[in-house]
């Protein structure tokens, strides 16, 4: 087992980041205990005002104003879990709005590429953390700064991107 470096030490990476963050996606769920009662309220139909999830899209204002990127591509199961259709329906419209760039990636689509799937996220070109989950959410990162190993991640970057759909795109059928 790597050695993880506890959540709250790699989220500071958040706000030092130079120039762009970017992530891989690859889980049909994820249980994070803040969308726990958001999720619920979207699968029996309920409104939900999204006051949980608004420091999100403004700190990615914050991020594209300072001239930084930030982006992800999601890779979608088939059929669409409950999660995803939660994460598409009602928290991507307000972090695109934010300035995220956010793609789409069917399984079939990702499955042809052969990247190891795992989610992580890329700072800078110079650091990689890899997401560990457990019941709860993020359980731990394991960090990868080596330029070697850097770089294997920066590819799988460049072949997702490369075969995603923006989200306009994607949602109005090209997909």
């Amino acid at each position: 087992m790597p050695e993880l470096t506890p959540r709250a030490d790699f989220e500071r990476l958040f706000d030092t980041f130079r120039s762009s963050a970017w992530r891989l996606e690859c889980q049909g769920v994820y249980r994070e205990p803040e969308e726990t009662e958001p999720l619920r309220r979207f699968l029996v139909g309920e409104p939900d005002d999204l006051a949980w999830y608004a420091d999100w899209p403004e700190w990615v204002r914050g991020v594209r104003a300072s001239g930084r990127t930030i982006g992800r591509v999601r890779v979608l199961t088939d059929p669409l879990t409950d999660y995803l259709r939660f994460e598409l329906e009602r928290l991507t419209p307000p972090a695109l709005a934010g300035g995220e760039d956010i793609r789409i990636l069917s399984a079939i689509e990702f499955a042809a590429l052969d990247v190891p799937q795992e989610d992580f996220w890329i700072f800078d070109e110079k650091i990689v953390g890899i997401l560990h989950f457990g019941d709860t959410g993020v359980t731990g990162v394991e960090m990868v700064t080596g330029p070697d190993r850097v770089a294997e991640f920066i590819e799988r970057k460049r072949r997702t991107i490369g075969a995603s759909w923006t989200y306009r795109d994607w949602t109005t059928g090209r997909l």
